[in-house]
């Protein structure tokens, strides 16, 4: 530290949380900081702020900032590590820097993808169905792992106590209910027709949409199809 070292004049409040300071010096520009950063750095007003501390306090701040925005993405709703990555990529700052941060939050518990799978599986299966294969690409999406997304759908599946058969006829049901009566009588009609066939591609691409194949997919048009006949 030389004479020539700029010295600490104010710190300003900055914004009404109070999150943020101004640091005002004797000499060159004022420049913000997270009252976090400055409160690690033990500076205050007459210290001098040679090149070395500064490096560093801009280097802690950077840190707090990563963090801060990262808890306020998880107010919102939980997010698995990809995701949060993402997000914080998204708005600038480093991948090594984001990282450490990832690492923290996890070694505290702020990061779970197991248990953020479990309640988005947990969530599908209750308010809109989906079978597994559509439950695995949409959690490979939220960068959810093979094996963790894996285990996080048979346990769900074994805590709800309910089947892919099961799913596959409230899907079925679904469906059937949103038709009108000319799609239902297509449908149930006993011959080939161009419209059956169109009524059938239409159900089974809507069935394969949400993750049903082979035995689902079958046992989902029987029951499409017996409740069109019903109503005819």
């Amino acid at each position: 530290m030389s004479s020539a070292d700029p010295l600490i004049t104010r710190i300003q409040p900055q914004g009404q949380r109070g999150l943020k300071v101004l640091i005002h010096l004797d000499e060159g520009e004022p420049f913000e900081l997270m009252l976090e950063a400055l409160e690690q750095s033990r500076l205050g007003i007459g210290d001098a702020l040679p090149a070395n501390k500064r490096h560093h306090l801009l280097d802690a701040d950077a840190n707090v900032r990563v963090r801060h925005a990262a808890f306020n993405l998880l107010s919102y709703r939980a997010r698995t590590h990809q995701e949060l990555r993402r997000r914080l990529r998204q708005k600038g700052f480093h991948t090594a820097r984001i990282d450490a941060c990832l690492d923290l939050l996890q070694e505290r518990g702020f990061l779970d993808d197991e248990a953020v799978a479990a309640a988005f599986v947990r969530d599908r299966l209750r308010h809109r169905p989906r079978g597994r294969a559509r439950l695995s690409a949409e959690l490979r999406t939220k960068g959810v792992a093979p094996d963790v997304t894996q285990r996080a759908i048979e346990q769900v599946f074994e805590d709800e106590q309910v089947t892919d058969h099961q799913l596959a006829e409230e899907v079925a049901k679904g469906w059937v209910a949103r038709q009108n009566a000319a799609a239902l009588a297509a449908l149930a009609q006993d011959t080939h027709s161009p419209e059956r066939d169109k009524a059938r591609r239409r159900l089974n691409g809507y069935l394969a949409r949400r993750g049903f194949r082979g035995e689902e997919q079958r046992h989902a048009n029987e029951v499409a199809l017996r409740l069109a006949k019903e109503q005819r």
